[in-house]
């Protein structure tokens, strides 16, 4: 499974989001768009926004800590 979390260091949901994943035991790749403008633009891309997080669980992209849609992707696998 292959799971990558964008984020920036003072969003609070993206911690949400990184303590499911550890607290599930959930591998995953972080990336800081606020530190790397190729990864901001690849989030963007993926996206269409600059919100984050921005999360991608085998190229289901979802936005935003929304749990229920996280469970689901997760659970496809």
């Amino acid at each position: 499974m292959a799971v990558s979390i964008y984020t920036t260091p003072t969003c609070t949901y993206c911690r949400k989001a990184k303590d499911y994943f550890r607290q599930n035991r959930v591998g995953f790749t972080e990336y800081d768009v606020s530190r790397d403008v190729r990864k901001a633009d690849e989030m963007m891309r993926k996206s269409g926004q600059m919100g984050v997080p921005v999360i991608d669980i085998n190229g289901r992209v979802i936005i935003g800590f929304n749990l229920p849609e996280i469970e689901r992707a997760l659970h496809k696998q």
